[in-house]
């Protein structure tokens, strides 16, 4: 069907063979190029759901830090908002072990290294593994609350360290480590020559759409159910991480048949 756009027809050039209609004939590499981005939307679109837990856990930490005890010592304590730091700290360290370390370790003692599509499955995993430890941290939580008998008391601190909020933000950043960077080289091999400037917008594009997402599915959750009210020792913000955790495993399967499916540009060696 794209093919059509090549296709010329009466009055569509000129009488010396220029184009008279541009916006209505293209180029054969023009519709090349487009079907290449088409190919590239099934992956691309996987990819959109790995931002929604970041925005949703980067709210939801605050609020749960807010109420646990976040002392280290007896003279110092930890600013609510700053957890959030432990995800971008993991994504850091992770990125520099994985090139560092673990990649040239495999490749050297088996003779392997991951593909992009298995670094940015790893990535899929490692994230819904991390809205799990988070659904448990606050499962633990609300425990913590309901039988020290804080639960209606305003403004109480719950008998539990905030740095048990580290484990599920840093395997969010874990995930991050794997999937963004062998994204953005996906993008960078398979985009069509004329934009690969653009590939690298490509994963902008997906944060953007993810955190956006994210702002939508906590409205829709505080409208619809009873998991999120002002109090959230009075709600279930554990059910939130698992629901994510299970749409999670879901968009994994759709990455899984999305990677199956697709066929990569053959590798050029010189």
């Amino acid at each position: 069907f794209l093919n059509k756009a090549a296709l010329v027809m009466e009055g569509d050039t000129h009488s010396n063979g220029t184009i008279a209609k541009s916006w209505r004939l293209c180029t054969t590499q023009q519709v090349e190029d487009l079907k290449t981005l088409i190919k590239i939307l099934p992956i691309w679109s996987s990819s959109i759901f790995l931002s929604i837990p970041i925005g949703v856990q980067a709210s939801m930490a605050i609020l749960e830090a807010l109420t646990m005890d976040r002392h280290l010592g007896s003279h110092f304590s930890i600013p609510a908002s700053s957890f959030l730091v432990f995800t971008f700290l993991a994504a850091a360290i992770f990125i520099a072990v994985l090139d560092r370390v673990i990649y040239p370790i495999l490749h050297k003692l088996l003779g392997w290294s991951p593909t992009l599509f298995q670094r940015i499955g790893a990535g899929h995993l490692i994230s819904i593994m991390g809205m799990v430890a988070a659904a448990l941290v606050e499962a633990r939580r609300l425990s913590i609350a309901h039988s020290h008998g804080t639960m209606d008391q305003s403004n109480a601190t719950v008998p539990m360290s905030a740095l048990w909020l580290v484990a599920p933000l840093a395997l969010v950043g874990a995930g991050e480590a794997c999937h963004l960077p062998a994204q953005m080289s996906f993008y960078f091999e398979e985009f069509p020559a004329p934009l690969k400037g653009s590939s690298a917008a490509m994963m902008a594009v997906i944060i953007a759409i993810g955190f956006y997402l994210s702002a939508a599915v906590v409205k829709i959750v505080k409208a619809s159910t009873s998991w999120l009210p002002n109090d959230i020792n009075h709600g279930r913000m554990d059910k939130v991480f698992w629901m994510l955790g299970v749409v999670g495993a879901f968009n994994f399967c759709y990455f899984v048949l999305c990677a199956k499916l697709y066929k990569r540009k053959p590798s050029i060696k010189h």
